[in-house]
């Protein structure tokens, strides 16, 4: 059961603890402060303390010096209290009316909302007897107008991130490429999307040569998902998001190690990030147009899996030689890259976990931002930014082109040893329109963590929702190449 997150002017009756934001240097007057001292509670950023209040159980939540204050500490304020109050049925929270002069009270409601929301997720769907936390309410005490609206916004984005969560934690073997689909089929109809899903018949037909040749090697059938959102006012324009759903990668017949294997079911973090986006739009209202496009398959080694020096010719008529078929991400988003193009977006942004490169580069934590626009480059930089999510960018040199040229087809899926995650954005820069500005988030690193976080424990993350939502809401067009 989700947690249900309201807000109100006064604390309710029923709330069984309230949780109140302290600064360095600013006990409140009814606390102790030696036995305080003695307890080493100091106010620092994410330090907790229960006391006795004037009205009840107290929850003093550290928030570091306020002169030092972000939005990124106020959401991460709120997963401290959800994940250390979860004893608690109901508690009530007056933080966001406490906050320093100076920062965006309603941006911080709104990321303060997503932190409680996101810091009580877990993934227990395959436990046999899941623990129960009894914290089921969250109230958050303002008595400003727009703090409402915020609130309610940031429990539907984390909504979406939850979502994008639970579909990278599920395993491969049962999130197979017909049940991702379905599943998103479900969510589209319930928020109210349009949705497309194509079998294999119409994969066929739409001649999307990358995906049918990844999905040779596998006993379950490809399926391609397009979703639309359309504003209730009319569009300042129109995005595509991409994102790359491969539901397991073994690596096809050049076969990942055993421990390269583990996490593999994580390689759809890119498709689960759009679709998690996307299931937020409605409630988030963007004036702008949004086309999701996501290829679905596994990687695997059956007897018809496509071998190294085979040639698949895709959507956009190009053909690519197949020297490493652990290289699937870019084959089959090349298909959906040229298919987005065709409808002639005025941007587009993909999500993908490409390349390891990535994150020998940029290490776990951070997703590579490049493209072939720098207005774009920078407006998805700064709605990452804004979202709390960390991306850097990466260049596409020109002259690293020549890298992956083919001697018998048009180019080769692998750009050789070094530069790996900038070959590959550069070879899915040939499946882009001319003139369409484009990004490509690389987030091999941030999809998916190997141990808990402030915001996340261990296993999908659902990096990328948050960029993406806050993308649509701040969406301008950018001028074309």
């Amino acid at each position: 059961m989700a947690l249900s997150i309201t807000s109100a002017k006064t604390v309710p009756a029923g709330a069984k603890l309230t949780a109140v934001g302290v600064f360095e240097g600013a006990l409140p007057d009814y606390v102790d402060a030696d036995l305080m001292a003695a307890k080493g509670y100091t106010g620092a950023a994410g330090q907790y303390q229960t006391v006795n209040g004037p009205n009840g159980l107290v929850a003093m939540v550290g928030m570091g010096k306020a002169d030092a204050l972000t939005i990124e500490i106020v959401r991460e304020t709120g997963a401290k209290i959800s994940r250390s109050a979860k004893k608690h049925s109901h508690i009530a929270t007056t933080i966001v009316d406490e906050l320093p002069e100076g920062i965006d009270q309603v941006g911080a409601a709104q990321a303060f909302a997503e932190g409680l929301a996101l810091g009580a997720y877990t993934y227990t769907a395959q436990k046999s007897s899941p623990e129960q936390a009894d914290l089921k309410k969250v109230t958050v005490v303002s008595g400003v107008a727009k703090v409402t609206k915020a609130v309610a916004l940031g429990a539907a984005v984390a909504d979406g991130v939850m979502m994008a969560r639970d579909l990278v934690n599920e395993p491969g073997g049962s999130l197979t490429p017909p049940k991702f689909a379905a599943q998103v089929q479900r969510m589209a109809r319930k928020v109210g999307l349009k949705v497309k899903v194509m079998d294999k018949a119409a994969i066929e037909k739409a001649k999307l040569g990358g995906l049918l040749g990844v999905n040779q090697g596998s006993t379950h059938p490809a399926r391609f998902v397009e979703l639309t959102y359309e504003p209730d006012v009319k569009p300042k324009g129109t995005i595509a998001f991409v994102g790359k759903g491969i539901t397991f990668d073994a690596g096809g017949l050049s076969i990942k190690s055993g421990t390269g294997m583990m996490t593999m079911k994580c390689d759809m973090g890119g498709a689960a990030a759009v679709v998690g986006a996307m299931s937020v739009l409605p409630a988030s209202k963007p004036p702008v147009r949004v086309r999701a496009y996501i290829p679905m398959t596994d990687n695997m080694l059956g007897g018809n899996a496509i071998r190294p020096g085979d040639v698949v010719t895709l959507r956009n008529g190009k053909t690519m030689e197949i020297l490493n078929t652990d290289a699937e991400g870019r084959i089959v988003l090349a298909d959906a890259l040229s298919l987005a193009s065709e409808a002639k977006p005025d941007a587009i942004v993909d999500l993908a976990t490409l390349t390891g490169a990535c994150m020998v580069a940029l290490g776990p934590k951070i997703a590579g931002r490049m493209g072939n626009n720098e207005n774009w480059i920078e407006q998805v930089g700064a709605a990452a930014e804004n979202s709390g999510e960390r991306t850097w960018h990466l260049p596409l040199p020109a002259d690293y082109r020549k890298m992956f040229d083919s001697s018998v087809a048009d180019i080769k899926n692998i750009g050789g040893p070094y530069g790996g995650s900038l070959t590959a954005g550069l070879i899915l820069e040939e499946f882009v329109g001319e003139g369409i500005p484009w990004v490509h988030l690389d987030i091999a690193g941030p999809a998916f963590s190997d141990s808990g976080e402030k915001l996340h424990p261990k296993g999908g993350t659902g990096f990328g929702v948050r960029t993406l939502v806050q993308l649509a809401q701040d969406f301008a067009k950018v001028p074309k190449n």
